[in-house]
């Protein structure tokens, strides 16, 4: 199969930053994807509704004429966020609600270090069905950096369901085997993200033959048993696993650096990489599902009705792209990419 028309998907986990930025995220983002659950771990979190309408105005005001595309808001769940929010959220299009554990990742400061002081924000989304988005790692500094993802799931996640057992969940950009046995054992309001560049990474790529910052996210990239593992559940057609490419900019100086920022940027050819993988694993035909269907399914909202067509058609991605006054490395920077938007 040299060409692939399906219908238009969305991304279900993204970082658009603010200000100067967002000229360059919301065009990336545009340009195949209708809509985005947009994070909210701003330097100034995003953890009101009042703040959520600001940053989407903000957005839509930077995005290209001639082009239609919904960021989908979300709360950050710090311990300012009130639980009249909650009750008010879905009524003020906020989609979901964001968890990150204290010092998990980039912009995490602001998280929760205290599982338990959040009992009530929790109580209140389960009564509301509004999704709680999860980065999934532990911050004990005595825990290894590869299995912080397995210690939360069995640590924190696994009681936190029982003790909300209707709390819809999206554990986001999962990036082992585990996670991936996890959510296969959970209720089917339990579902998952996986990024491209979990499908497509392993430690390997970080770390053979010297460091390579631009591969260094978090979760940061684990084996290929779990790179298999994941591929198996993205083309799997199950519902419980669909898009979210966890995009994050960063400028080159914040990741070639002593202590280098996390993300990894893939807007520009997000669809693009799915579709190498799907191609590869001879499951073209499970791509739609993956990205297209099961995510808005999830969250309750309508499937999009236009189409987009990808063609066979290698092309070299920029080995830079400009970015707040200065260069962002893209992911697969000076390489070529497979396959090609063509309408």
């Amino acid at each position: 199969m040299d060409k692939l028309t399906f219908t238009q998907p969305d991304d279900w986990h993204v970082h658009l930053r603010e200000g100067d930025a967002l000229s360059m995220t919301v065009r990336a983002t545009a340009r195949c994807f209708a809509r985005a659950i947009v994070m909210p771990n701003l330097p100034r979190p995003v953890d009101n509704i009042i703040a959520a309408n600001t940053y989407r105005k903000q957005i839509l005001a930077a995005l290209p004429n001639g082009h239609k595309f919904e960021p989908l808001m979300t709360l950050y769940l710090t311990e300012n966020l009130k639980v009249n929010d909650i009750h008010n959220a879905q009524a003020a299009g906020i989609h979901g609600v964001k968890l990150y554990p204290r010092g998990a990742t980039t912009g995490s400061g602001f998280g929760i270090n205290n599982i338990e002081k959040i009992y009530p924000i929790l109580e209140a989304m389960q009564q509301n069905f509004l999704p709680l988005l999860i980065h999934g790692e532990v911050t004990d500094e005595t825990v290894d950096v590869f299995s912080r993802e397995a210690v939360f799931i069995d640590k924190v996640l696994v009681p936190l369901i029982k003790r909300f057992p209707k709390l819809k969940i999206v554990l986001e950009h999962i990036s082992t085997a585990r996670a991936v046995e996890f959510i296969l054992s959970t209720p089917k309001h339990v579902a998952a993200t996986i990024t491209a560049h979990h499908l497509l990474l392993t430690r390997n790529d970080l770390l053979v033959g010297g460091l390579r910052p631009h591969h260094y996210c978090l979760p940061i990239v684990k084996t290929e048993q779990d790179k298999r593992a994941l591929i198996k559940a993205a083309i799997s057609g199950n519902p419980k696993f669909f898009l979210g490419t966890d995009s994050a900019p960063h400028p080159r100086t914040s990741k070639e650096n002593a202590c280098c920022a996390a993300g990894i940027f893939t807007a520009h050819a997000a669809i693009e990489l799915y579709a190498e993988v799907f191609d590869q694993a001879k499951a073209l035909d499970k791509l739609e599902g993956f990205s297209s269907f099961f995510g808005p399914d999830f969250y309750g909202l309508p499937r999009n009705r236009k189409d987009i067509t990808l063609q066979r058609a290698p092309w070299l991605v920029p080995a830079s792209i400009p970015f707040q006054n200065t260069q962002l490395i893209p992911f697969r920077a000076g390489e070529s990419v497979e396959w090609k938007i063509v309408t």
